[in-house]
């Protein structure tokens, strides 16, 4: 599939199905200059929909590299309160999201102090996590190619790394289908039933054991599983993340125990990275981050407030999907946590849970952080409230 063929069926994917516009909404469309062709795109497709106006934001990551860089020590962690008002805005006025990723400048960071960098959360604002818990929009993430990017992902593939990365996109889009929207509501379809299954049979834990993992992690009482299919409060079904393999719930925060290693480089949403991670936790918090690359970014990022120690999600991936059968590391959360069974520090979901008693247990904090930990060879199971230990996953195929 050629890069322009790419954008013009992401575009209809992400906006028609994966955001769900509606007509007479407000698009907003965050991205970073290289995706400028995605944009454009996007927006033709919005205002075709009946969008009343497309808001394009653009991040710099060169022009964060500037202020990690060169800025004042004590000014690193501001943010303009406009950044905050906008995103709430959104909420107020029920508008779509989307947010298109996939570096322009991989390893832009990497020469720079990781204890500065992690101190400026950007582009991720804290106030996304309460519109995204109030449901007040509906929105979609979607990856989109740049050169620098392709490369990064195939170093050894010169002339045609990037051809070869558009095309793995377009594969694990499902826009290598006749009718994309109609593969992923198969897809939705498995997962919402595997989601189904695990809430019924409602574990007390589940343990992840693999090579550097031995982690038992509590799950709150009505814990509910779902799958990458939302709907806002207002009703609109929109699916947050293009693509999504992934089945999660919101665990007890206080429950937590155990050490794992990353089975995949954590890359934040500013492109920069930790490597080779490696996380302790005692009583739900993490008390041990290492690593072999980038730790201080993420000690920086964990260390924002108190419930950035303490996990916000569990989620579990599956075989079955289009991503790890790959076996390429993308560098870039979004494709890389729906390869592998996932954690994430920092904020939870309240509608995770069922009971208000749960919802007030649930993480809070200003970071949401995933990693992966899983893989065929990491085993995982669920504890019963007797303490019976149950398959789950095994060689990355069900069990229940």
């Amino acid at each position: 599939m050629t890069a322009d063929e790419l954008t013009g069926r992401l575009a209809e994917l992400a906006v028609d199905f994966g955001a769900n516009l509606q007509p007479g909404q407000l698009l907003f469309v965050q991205a970073e200059p290289a995706h400028a062709p995605l944009v454009r795109a996007a927006a033709a497709a919005a205002y075709r929909r009946g969008a009343t106006f497309v808001d394009a934001f653009y991040f710099d990551p060169w022009v964060k590299r500037a202020r990690i860089a060169y800025a004042a020590d004590d000014t690193l962690e501001y943010v303009p309160p406009w950044y905050s008002e906008r995103i709430l805005a959104l909420g107020e006025q029920r508008c779509a999201r989307l947010w298109i990723t996939g570096s322009s400048a991989p390893d832009l960071f990497d020469d720079l102090d990781a204890a500065r960098a992690g101190r400026d959360l950007l582009p991720r604002l804290k106030e996304t996590g309460k519109i995204v818990n109030d449901r007040t929009t509906n929105w979609t993430i979607v990856p989109y190619p740049t050169p620098a990017w392709a490369a990064k992902v195939h170093p050894d593939l010169d002339g045609e790394a990037f051809a070869t990365l558009t095309d793995e996109l377009a594969h694990v889009l499902r826009l290598d289908e006749p009718d994309p929207v109609a593969a992923w509501h198969g897809r939705f379809r498995d997962t919402n039933s595997a989601a189904a299954r695990l809430t019924e049979r409602r574990f007390d834990a589940l343990r992840f054991h693999g090579a550097g993992t031995d982690l038992t992690i509590g799950l709150l009482p009505s814990s509910r599983w779902a799958a990458a299919t939302f709907e806002t409060v207002d009703g609109i079904e929109h699916k947050p993340n293009l693509p999504s393999e992934e089945v999660f719930t919101t665990p007890d925060p206080k429950r937590a125990d155990g050490h794992v290693t990353a089975t995949k480089p954590l890359v934040f949403a500013d492109g920069s990275a930790v490597r080779g991670l490696r996380v302790r936790f005692e009583d739900g918090r993490a008390v041990q981050i290492d690593a072999d690359e980038g730790v201080d970014n993420l000690r920086m990022r964990v260390a924002k407030d108190e419930g950035g120690a303490f996990l916000g999600e569990v989620a579990l991936v599956d075989r079955e999907g289009r991503i790890g059968p790959l076996g390429t590391v993308f560098y870039d959360t979004l494709l890389d946590e729906n390869a592998a069974s996932h954690i994430a520090l920092g904020s939870g979901f309240g509608f995770a849970v069922e009971d208000d008693a749960d919802k007030g247990r649930v993480n809070s904090s200003g970071i949401h952080v995933d990693f992966m930990i899983g893989g065929d060879d990491v085993d995982v199971s669920g504890i019963t409230r007797d303490g019976d230990e149950v398959p789950v996953l095994r060689g990355g195929a069900w069990q229940i």
